[in-house]
């Protein structure tokens, strides 16, 4: 018997990749090398339109209610706060969730792995990807499952298992890019003063991150271990890094949780696709940590791999449309490498980007609205569009074939609570006409019709004529 997909990694791009298939119960497997979920916090933030792709399947606010959520930046010049970045003023009225979630990894994982769990789907773990062979027809994998090897045949493979992914060598995929110089450390510690919430701390050559995690006492620390410091290998343990971020950032390191130091690397594979298989996540790109984008980048590859994979082995859609995957997604992918690569290039090599223009340039600019808005759109992944896809054609106003629905309120919610079946609709802004009624009764799509309000105008809307 053949199994439609084979989800090898879950990680929460394999974990996402698999609510989207469960929506339209599409058959999977899902395996794991590790005994069970992650324990660490690893990746913490959880943007704007991550949350927006959770809500259509009920887990939006479960992620919230155990996360911590960071509405502004606080910025600290040799520990003085000296600007602040309003992430929820900035992104009020684009979207439901104008703010930056920091949630541990462990949790955010824990919750994908119940809702599976929920729904009758078991993860295998202790089980791992050895070979596959791609048959044109089907793919024909051996899988590792506690030390016992057998064979099984799965019509697609998505390796999202990481940046060493075995499905990305398998398919002999280049993986171009580089390593940056400086070493990294993490630590999640218990901070034992007040804290506002998410800070960069700037001083001399040196700038360090904190965001709170887990609890309003527990602090996610994250720089670039001082040259002084490195002799020549990072330091063993956090305590010889403590005076150096208590002189950049108002915290007081207490109890110390987890600590490690990594090298930065920033690639992007030569290909997402190669005849029945896909890599994402990880497995696809990985970036810099500036702007907290890779999870979130991973995720977003899952839920644009999901719908197509689901009409796909529906039969709903030709095999064609999974061509659009690697564009779609690639393209994105190398935008958001360049510039988390500049980004952190200038925050760790030019003096005036650390001294001047973070600290006080920056805060200044927050200003104007333009700014803010443009800004938060760009971090919170909002922005993001297909207009090049070959699935996009069309306009309506100023809306495109490819671009995100403007998020709208309305009286009694918003017309983003129609997107949680994940399919398929006709949306109508204004006065509903035979000729779109019509079209609804003939194709079975449902029909979503909205009253014309002021915000659509602002959105780019294009209000629907009455005939």
């Amino acid at each position: 018997m053949t199994t439609p997909v084979l989800i090898v990694g879950a990680g929460p791009t394999g974990l996402a990749l698999a609510v989207g298939l469960e929506k339209h119960n599409v058959p999977f497997r899902i395996i794991e090398q590790n005994a069970s979920s992650g324990t660490t916090s690893r990746a913490i933030a959880v943007h704007a339109r991550t949350l927006e792709f959770y809500r259509q399947f009920g887990l939006a606010e479960r992620l919230r209610d155990a996360g911590i959520v960071e509405d502004a930046v606080h910025i600290h010049k040799d520990k003085k706060e000296v600007g602040r970045i309003p992430l929820g003023e900035m992104g009020r009225g684009i979207t439901p969730y104008p703010y930056l979630l920091s949630l541990a990894q462990d949790v955010h994982e824990s919750i994908l792995v119940e809702y599976l769990e929920s729904k009758g789907i078991d993860i295998e773990w202790q089980s791992s990807l050895v070979s596959f062979k791609d048959k044109g027809d089907h793919v024909k994998a051996i899988i590792d499952s506690c030390g016992e090897r057998s064979a099984s045949t799965f019509q697609y493979v998505c390796g999202a298992d990481g940046a060493h992914s075995t499905v990305r060598h398998q398919l002999g995929l280049d993986f171009p890019g580089g390593t940056y110089s400086q070493m990294f450390f993490v630590a999640d510690v218990e901070n034992t003063q007040s804290f506002k919430g998410m800070s960069a701390g700037f001083q001399g050559s040196e700038f360090n991150l904190a965001v709170n995690i887990r609890t309003s006492g527990t602090v996610r620390l994250i720089g670039v271990i001082p040259s002084y410091l490195m002799n020549p290998d990072p330091p063993e343990t956090f305590t010889p890094l403590i005076p150096h971020v208590e002189s950049v950032l108002p915290v007081k390191v207490g109890t110390i949780n987890w600590y490690s130091s990594y090298k930065v690397h920033h690639r992007v594979a030569e290909s997402f696709k190669v005849g029945r298989a896909f890599i994402l996540g990880d497995a696809a790109h990985i970036h810099s940590p500036a702007g907290g984008q890779g999870m979130n980048t991973g995720i977003g590859d899952a839920f644009n791999l999901a719908w197509k994979l689901t009409f796909t082995v529906q039969g709903r859609m030709d095999a064609a449309v999974l061509d659009s995957y690697e564009p779609e997604r690639m393209a994105f992918a190398r935008k958001l490498v360049a510039t988390t690569d500049k980004v952190f290039k200038e925050a760790v090599n030019r003096k005036r980007f650390r001294n001047i223009i973070m600290p006080y340039v920056l805060p200044q600019l927050m200003r104007f609205a333009a700014v803010r808005r443009m800004l938060f759109k760009i971090i919170s992944q909002t922005r993001i569009h297909y207009r090049d896809s070959p699935l996009s054609t069309s306009r309506s106003g100023s809306i495109q074939g490819g671009d995100r629905l403007p998020w709208i309120r309305l009286a009694d919610g918003d017309n983003f609570s129609p997107l949680a079946s994940v399919d398929w609709q006709l949306h109508v802004y204004g006065r509903l006409n035979a000729k779109v009624k019509a079209l609804s009764d003939r194709s079975g799509l449902p029909l979503h019709h909205t009253p014309w309000t002021k915000e659509m105008k602002q959105k780019g809307i294009r209000k629907m004529p009455p005939y």
